[in-house]
């Protein structure tokens, strides 16, 4: 790539001192314009198209200009004369709260209203002058040794030349401090311990990193030499103990997957570790190399500022927040779904059978699911009672799908992405060539599609008659057509072409993802809770129940909980979204293949068997459509979550496709039924 250079002319900046310079000295409306529009004279317009920034035109212009130097040297010294850091360096860009979303809002709503700090802090002028959150990237694109230049020519002194209490080294070390003091009372709290029982019996190692901090900052203030060397053994402790506290931060993350993890502990172990690193930044600006003292301590009194200025400008970062904040729970979430979705793939000729089988009686439920909904429809009732109504008819509908152990055809892509993630961990970490190094996760998108469509099928092929019976026996018992009047809609309603059913499709998909998200959330706060262990335990239920029996309610709760919320929850986002979408005016609503068979059915039916053919060709091609979009979209964003889970790249994505194809084109069976001669070889290979 070609290096690009941001180079000012000479001229611009002998305008900007001859605007602001009189008699000798730089006179402004305001403290920081001149440093604004200096420094806005080299930023970069594009800084995705810079590698490196000058400064070299100014650096010569003020050393063959030594009137206006020197102005510019007066006006730094009454512009930072007498500041602080105040909280910046142990406050900016680390979390402050526990609380996920109030953090979210916060950041949101700084981007729009910036806080602004007291005018006596280095904040205020930084808040001022590096507004942007680019600045941070083209301030390290300016050379070291331009820099080191400039400092020498503006008679810069270094941290370590003032040493007091409110000195520049003074506020750093003060930060440490704090710092250190909040990671102490932090990691002792008791939802913290809970999750590393391992150092349950020893010392908590951020109390020692602590005592060291703090005799640091005892020793450097007020010792002869005011800085550390990498000999000293005061900083050889402080590394140990640093290290020990980032080991006890990294094993109570893993213990996540034992003990599960709550947003507020996640938040709480993820500001242990943005402390640490801020920790080990800071206290590295005063170790000095002693076989280049001086030029030790300037370049730590530089990087202290290139620090400042960074911080600033990522404090109210919220992408940086909702990626590290949801990537373990993200995980934790996809590796709930993953153990669940090992059920929905179908391996053996066997298991394809059984998928069948649970699809049909899953479409036998649906049908009078269907019908029922009618009856609803028909209630004399409000909007919102409606929406209840079809709630309830959904969510009971999908519960007793869930606990008799049928299989509704769009639940399995959100609970199969996770499994497929780890066949993609698996090509990464042992592939040889490039070529086939996903190979293994072809094969298992073959068995998932098949396992899909044999679902599709099953729910279709049964969906469609129980409903079609269930109307034809109300008639004939009771002489009511239900759907007489409300047919021609029903068939409209799966037309493609005539109405929104695939975008109310990919409506329907979005909610099979969130009900995923919603099962794995469940057992992942129950297991963090412990709810498992507290029922079986429970000195009421076992003294009425009986150990066995408390022990077996423990258990089906624990296996069994996580998948009722996640449909009761689907329910109702079925069931609502009709009326939220005639409530705002916005039409959205919901499309769901195995219901669009049973409304044709009862459609088809309405019509006395007579509907327009055009009219049912485009409803049953829809139907398929509609199935796919539910497909595609559940999928998708699961494996969206999956992927940033474990941090796999998107890009990612080109290869599987090309395996995939590949696949498809030497085994196109495979991704329909289960042939049995891939798994042969396999297995005959693995016994090699």
């Amino acid at each position: 790539m070609k290096l690009r250079y941001i180079l000012k002319s000479p001229q611009g900046i002998e305008e900007l001192f001859s605007k602001y310079i009189v008699d000798g000295k730089i006179y402004t409306d305001d403290d920081n314009f001149f440093l604004v529009d200096l420094v806005q004279l080299f930023r970069p317009n594009d800084i995705r198209k810079v590698n490196r920034v000058s400064i070299d035109s100014f650096v010569t212009y003020l050393k063959t200009h030594d009137t206006d130097r020197i102005a510019f040297i007066d006006y730094l010294f009454q512009l930072f004369a007498n500041r602080n850091f105040g909280r910046m360096i142990s406050d900016a860009g680390i979390l402050q709260d526990s609380d996920f979303m109030y953090e979210v809002k916060k950041r949101l709503w700084a981007k729009i209203l910036p806080y602004q700090p007291e005018k006596d802090t280095y904040e205020y002028i930084l808040n001022q002058v590096f507004y942007k959150h680019t600045d941070a990237i083209w301030i390290d694109m300016i050379p070291m040794e331009q820099i080191e230049e400039l400092f020498q020519l503006l008679s810069f002194q270094n941290i370590f030349e003032n040493v007091s209490d409110d000195s520049s080294l003074g506020d750093l070390l003060s930060s440490i401090a704090l710092i250190s003091q909040r990671m102490s009372g932090r990691a002792m709290e008791s939802y913290i311990i809970r999750m590393v029982p391992e150092y349950s019996h020893f010392e908590s190692p951020f109390l020692a990193l602590e005592r060291e901090v703090m005799q640091v900052t005892n020793d450097v203030l007020k010792g002869d030499v005011h800085y550390l060397t990498a000999e000293d053994i005061t900083w050889r402790q402080i590394k140990v103990f640093h290290k020990q506290c980032n080991e006890f931060v990294n094993q109570a993350f893993k213990n996540s997957s034992k003990y599960g993890i709550s947003i507020k502990v996640n938040q709480s172990l993820l500001r242990l570790r943005q402390q640490l690193a801020r920790v080990e930044v800071l206290i590295s600006l005063i170790v000095v190399d002693t076989n280049c003292i001086e030029e030790s301590k300037r370049r730590n009194s530089i990087q202290l500022v290139r620090k400042l200025i960074e911080y600033n400008c990522y404090k109210y970062n919220v992408s940086g927040l909702l990626k590290e904040s949801t990537q373990l729970i993200s995980y934790e979430i996809t590796q709930h779904t993953a153990k669940t979705g090992e059920h929905y793939i179908t391996s053996t000729a066997r298991e394809y059978w059984e998928m069948f089988r649970g699809s049909m009686g899953a479409g036998i439920i649906v049908g009078f699911m269907c019908i029922l909904k009618v009856f609803a429809h028909q209630t004399d009732a409000s909007i919102f009672g409606h929406a209840m109504l079809y709630s309830l008819n959904y969510a009971l509908g999908f519960c007793l799908i869930y606990l008799l152990g049928f299989t509704l055809a769009t639940k399995q892509p959100a609970m199969t992405a996770a499994t497929i993630i780890k066949a993609i961990e698996d090509g990464r970490k042992n592939h040889v060539l490039n070529s086939d190094k996903h190979v293994g996760f072809a094969k298992l998108f073959a068995r998932l599609f098949r396992s899909q469509f044999i679902a599709f099928i099953g729910n279709v092929i049964l969906a469609f008659p129980i409903a079609l019976l269930l109307v034809w026996g109300i008639d004939s018992v009771f002489n009511v057509n239900i759907v007489a009047h409300e047919w021609e809609k029903l068939l409209i309603d799966a037309d493609p072409i005539e109405s929104r059913a695939l975008f109310h499709a990919g409506i329907a998909g979005i909610f099979l993802f969130l009900s995923g998200i919603i099962s794995g959330n469940v057992s992942n706060r129950d297991k963090h809770n412990q709810v498992f262990y507290r029922i079986q335990e429970h000195p009421l239920l076992k003294r009425n129940f009986g150990i066995v029996r408390t022990t077996k309610l423990a258990k089906w709760v624990e296996t069994k909980w996580p998948g009722i919320a996640s449909n009761i929850c689907f329910g109702l986002f079925m069931g609502t979204c009709g009326a939220i979408g005639i409530f705002l005016g916005i039409g959205i609503d919901i499309r769901h293949i195995t219901f669009v068979s049973g409304n044709i059915a009862l459609g088809y039916y309405g019509s006395g068997f007579d509907a327009p053919h055009s009219m049912l060709i485009w409803a049953f091609i829809g139907m398929w459509l509609i199935g796919f979009v539910n497909f595609a979209v559940s999928f998708g964003l699961s494996l969206f979550l999956a992927f940033r889970s474990r941090n796999i790249p998107i890009s990612e994505t080109k290869d599987l496709v090309t395996s995939t194809w590949s696949y498809f084109k030497s085994f196109p069976s495979e991704f329909f039924i289960p042939t049995g001669t891939v798994e042969t070889n396999d297995k005959q290979k693995s016994e090699t």
